[in-house]
């Protein structure tokens, strides 16, 4: 038995004769990437290559992997500088800056500084022989040399001033990013039914061949029974943040990847995933994180306010509970 959740509004597109089913797949951001989409008559079958020179871009930009990309460059330069941003990078910065105001620093685009002390960042990796979980004094003093930081953005110039020692890291925000850029890329080729993913995040837009929408079921929490829900991506993109992805034990210490940027420790509110739907996979990216740092109480409180549709399982008594938004409970069938 599934749950089963469709968008409130449909827009109505038909697929044009002589459409055909169309797949590409390739790799990026450390992971795979897919896209199924109808072709309609007339449009170059080679809009794979296409999206992955887009997804490469926004790598060779954003990658906190790549030391020589436009945030590898910001996060190593002298202090004082100022940095001339490319577009996407402005995008993507703009939306996260407006989301750790709305969250009241909740999410934060420059805590790269504490990802890297936690393991999660590209070096000193928390699955590595030598790694040891920091003391209190390392993370306080993280928080100091943060709180002295005062990265400044000139929006309208689009640069970015580097203070001395500011971090970057868009790593819960750009893949999301990229899942957009691959549905406008196709939409740019009149392209308008399709499904394209990255790392499990989803957008979908119009039919499948059959006339049914894209069906994709939303990620569960591993070893836990929960029931099966399943949602229609009609301009729609969902997005997850769990807790089981990349963690490390230490002791009493279940250190997961989300890191709450206001105390500078791994998340500890019994929120195992968050699931977030939202007409952009940038914003479900963001928000399913920052969601999940608010925690229960205070993130269903976040995502009410912003009519967002959210649902949160909870860690309880060897099980899960379930917390979703009205915006939510409105798609289900």
């Amino acid at each position: 038995m599934h749950t089963v959740l469709v968008p409130l509004a449909i827009e109505p597109v038909a697929i044009p004769d002589g459409s055909v089913l169309h797949e590409a797949s390739g790799s990026a951001m450390g992971t795979s990437w897919s896209a199924r989409l109808l072709l309609p008559p007339g449009v170059r079958n080679d809009l794979g290559q296409q999206m992955q020179g887009e997804l490469d871009g926004i790598v060779a930009e954003m990658s906190h992997w790549e030391p020589d990309s436009v945030l590898g460059r910001y996060n190593r330069a002298p202090s004082g500088s100022w940095h001339t941003l490319p577009p996407r990078f402005v995008e993507v910065l703009d939306y996260a800056l407006q989301v750790a105001s709305d969250s009241g620093g909740a999410y934060d685009p420059f805590a790269g500084a504490l990802v890297n002390l936690w393991g999660f960042g590209p070096e000193r990796r928390y699955n590595q022989p030598d790694f040891y979980a920091p003391a209190l004094e390392a993370v306080q003093s993280v928080l100091s040399r943060r709180a002295a930081q005062h990265p400044e953005f000139d929006r309208a110039n689009a640069r970015l001033l580097q203070p001395g020692g500011a971090l970057l890291d868009f790593s819960s925000v750009a893949k999301g990013y990229a899942v957009d850029r691959l549905a406008w890329c196709l939409e740019q080729h009149g392209v308008r039914h399709y499904v394209v993913e990255i790392g499990g995040e989803l957008r979908g837009a119009g039919m499948k061949p059959d006339g049914q929408p894209w069906w994709v079921t939303l990620e569960g929490v591993p070893g836990l029974d929960s029931t099966p829900t399943v949602a229609a991506l009609h301009g729609l993109a969902v997005a997850t943040s769990g807790d089981y992805r990349r963690y490390f034990e230490h002791g009493a210490l279940r250190a997961s990847h989300t890191l709450d940027p206001r105390s500078g420790y791994p998340v500890a509110n019994d929120v195992a995933s968050c699931t977030v739907l939202h007409p952009r996979c940038m914003a479900a990216d963001a928000l399913s994180t920052t969601i999940t740092v608010l925690g229960a109480q205070a993130g269903l409180a976040f995502a009410e306010e912003r009519d967002l549709a959210a649902r949160l399982l909870l860690r309880r008594g060897g099980g899960l509970d379930e917390l979703t938004t009205r915006a939510y409970r409105a798609m289900l069938q």
